[in-house]
């Protein structure tokens, strides 16, 4: 990515009234991702995935935020889905719409109570995806 290139690191803190169980996910959207074509044209796809992510975040405690690369540039579109004390997750081969998707990941992440993403009732974007799950390092042996 062009170092001279800016995006501003965009949250979407919301208050929710479903409580805090969602308060410990975020969702971290690549921003710089390019889409099927490779161009480099502004806004990128990745920026419209935080946008759209946002958006379907805006009524629930789930934080969005972007980073300029996930490192995942052979699955394009890419976010991951992090939770305190959790796995974390990588998707790629994401669509520029497919924010609520994560947001339905990360509600199922966070209503769950061993600290995984359900197979069951995770959106097909997200059962095809799947690049990595990454434990937490308190569950790293020697």
């Amino acid at each position: 990515m062009d170092q001279n290139s800016s995006y501003s690191a965009g949250t979407a803190d919301v208050s929710s009234a479903d409580g805090d169980a969602l308060t410990g996910v975020t969702v971290v959207v690549c921003a710089s991702c390019r889409d099927e074509t490779g161009s480099d044209a502004h806004p990128r796809a990745g920026e419209w995935l935080a946008d759209d992510t946002r958006r379907a975040a805006a009524d629930d405690n789930i934080r969005v935020r972007t980073v300029e690369c996930l490192g995942n540039c052979r699955r394009r579109l890419s976010a991951a889905i992090l939770r305190d004390g959790c796995w974390s997750y990588v998707f790629g081969d994401l669509a520029p719409t497919s924010g609520a998707d994560l947001v339905t990941g990360a509600k199922l992440f966070a209503t769950s109570t061993d600290g995984l993403i359900p197979w069951r009732g995770r959106p097909d974007s997200l059962k095809r995806g799947l690049v990595a799950r990454i434990p937490p390092l308190d569950m790293l042996k020697d």
